[in-house]
């Protein structure tokens, strides 16, 4: 009896892989809008749905998902950025939500810590952004957001939102996917600017040090605080009726 159940249970996450990486390659091939900074690189509609990954199918099977996916839209046409590492940032975001859901709270803050360290120490990183207010100038740091990410993560709220999602409640489900994703989302960002500031300064060398100072992390930082909030916005409306459908499948256990 426990060969039949373990073979139903091996049978169920192939299906599952085999299903979410074909959505996740043809989502990744449809762009949307282009990146800063790097040319002929632009965000496609798979960074909607990767936390969702995460939270709807755990860190295992959510970031292989992600990671065959990215490599399948690869053959299928899509333009490679970073040297084959395309599948990093996303796979990063599913796997830490799906840490969250499975209540591995203290994993999921070192991995956010050491992606903003390593950012905030590496070279080409602009730490602090001169912004101009009228005549006065101040200096902001370009990881403010990020850092609000990270608090919320080391708040009580980044483990209600794990709970939150399994509950039957629609604002409280839908909260919780917002919460969950602002966190991915921002954890998927640090590891996109990391690959983006080492590959296309150093292996390429397309980009000076200098350009990413003066240029590049300016318009970054007065763009990515809506990108990413747009994402969020759009993955919660997606994710929320996508959960509570495949609950109904098993997927997810009900509370």
């Amino acid at each position: 009896m426990s060969n039949i159940l373990k073979q139903a249970t091996n049978t169920k996450t192939i299906a599952l892989v085999a299903i979410f990486t074909a959505l996740y390659a043809v989502l990744r091939i449809i762009p949307t809008v282009p990146m800063i900074g790097a040319s002929n690189a632009s965000f496609s509609l798979s960074d909607v749905i990767a936390p969702i990954y995460g939270i709807i199918l755990g860190p295992y099977i959510g970031g292989l998902s992600t990671t065959i996916g990215t490599f399948l839209a690869m053959a299928m046409g899509k333009p490679v950025s970073f040297m084959f590492l395309d599948f990093l940032p996303a796979t990063i975001g599913a796997v830490s939500l799906g840490l969250l859901i499975k209540k591995k709270w203290v994993h999921v803050i070192a991995i956010n810590v050491t992606l903003l360290a390593v950012f905030l120490i590496h070279p080409n990183t602009s730490v602090l952004i001169d912004f101009s207010l009228g005549e006065t100038t101040i200096a902001l740091p370009f990881a403010w957001l990020h850092i609000v990410a990270l608090a919320v993560l080391i708040s009580p709220l980044g483990r209600k939102a794990a709970h939150w999602v399994t509950t039957n409640n629609t604002t409280k489900t839908a909260t919780g996917i917002a919460l969950l994703v602002f966190i991915g989302t921002m954890m998927q960002h640090l590891m996109g600017n990391l690959l983006f500031e080492t590959i296309m300064a150093q292996p390429l060398g397309s980009i000076s040090f200098e350009t990413y100072h003066m240029f590049i992390w300016p318009s970054i930082f007065l763009v990515y605080p809506v990108e990413r909030l747009g994402l969020i916005a759009l993955a919660t409306i997606v994710g929320t009726p996508l959960l509570r459908v495949l609950k109904k499948t098993f997927l997810l256990p009900e509370e």
